[in-house]
């Protein structure tokens, strides 16, 4: 496994990150992995070299950052990259949500106990809170990294308008600033390019994107009976299964894999892995078959011909992941 700093830090991670919400609890959604059964995903997550893992406070309701710690607990701390996020409730109690003070201070208390560590090396936003002054915010994460909770800070999917505004005030009030972005990206979803993706090569920003399989459907398999196929209400809200256009992209991707000699899931992370601002593509992994097409993607090289093939049938869509 090769090693990238994540942005313009010092901070090298693995050109893969293991996405950590398959693991938790089943009585939070029906297709996640309990335990016992994360324990060789991340086992051989380990083997592989990767030494990222992205997680997030409201995964199984913060079940799945104690599963990753327990399955992490005998690896010496300075090996590993904990990245997690916070925003989404974890209660019903209007203060358990959101990026205010007082929930960003008991958010990665919680988080800090949860994954049993004195410090997370990335503390991500979640999402943008249009309920809370972005000041707050800023200076709220700027006091836990000063404080030693936090080492880096990155932010998840917002306008670019929004990210640009926040590095200016962090920049301008001395507060300690994002390093990344976790966009929303993919052979279906391309909108990112528009503005933040190059925001963030402008910058120096790392660039983490999630779903570049758009949750399963450019392995360019037929129709899943899984139960995440049929349970996963995030992968409807983002993906129109009657869109004429993901099915020309699916076609395309079949059809430079094919030339490739290879599974179309390796070909769609292949593309993301290597389009400009990238730096590690965030992967699921629910069985261990499937850490083959996301290895064997870091050694595929994709022609100009190539992209430009899969690239083609791609039409303007609207904003999806953002809220």
């Amino acid at each position: 496994m090769d090693y990238i700093n994540l942005g313009r830090t010092g901070l090298k991670v693995s050109r893969l990150a293991l996405g950590c919400m398959t693991f938790g609890s089943p009585n939070w959604a029906p297709w996640v992995l309990d335990e016992a059964a994360s324990r060789p995903i991340i086992a051989r997550a380990l083997e592989l070299g990767i030494n990222f893992f992205d997680m997030a406070d409201m995964y199984s309701t913060g079940a799945g950052e104690e599963v990753v710690a327990a399955a992490l607990r005998d690896v010496p701390r300075h090996k590993l990259v904990l990245a997690t996020k916070l925003y989404n409730p974890m209660s019903q109690d209007p203060n358990d949500r959101g990026l205010s003070r007082k929930h960003i201070f008991e958010a990665v208390d919680g988080s800090l106990r949860r994954l049993g560590t004195d410090y997370i090396d990335l503390y991500q936003l979640h999402r943008f809170d249009y309920d809370t002054p972005i000041e707050e915010t800023l200076d709220a994460l700027n006091d836990v990294v000063r404080a030693g909770k936090v080492r880096y800070l990155g932010a998840s999917s917002m306008h670019a308008w929004q990210f640009m505004k926040a590095l200016g005030l962090q920049r301008a009030n001395g507060w300690a600033p994002f390093v990344s972005m976790q966009p929303h990206y993919n052979l279906m979803y391309r909108e990112e390019e528009r503005e933040m993706l190059p925001l963030c090569l402008s910058e120096g920003i790392g660039v983490i994107p999630w779903s570049p399989l758009a949750r399963g459907r450019l392995a360019a398999r037929a129709e899943s009976d899984t139960t995440r196929a049929q349970t996963d209400k995030t992968a409807g809200a983002l993906y129109d299964r009657s869109q004429a256009q993901d099915d020309a992209v699916i076609a395309a991707l079949r059809a430079v894999a094919a030339r490739h000699g290879r599974p179309p899931a390796q070909i769609a992370y292949a593309w993301v892995a290597t389009r400009p601002a990238i730096t590690a593509p965030i992967v699921g992994i629910s069985k261990l078959h499937q850490f083959d097409d996301a290895m064997a993607a870091l050694e595929v090289c994709l022609s100009a011909d190539d992209v430009a093939e899969l690239e083609a049938p791609y039409n303007p869509k609207p904003l999806a992941g953002h809220q």
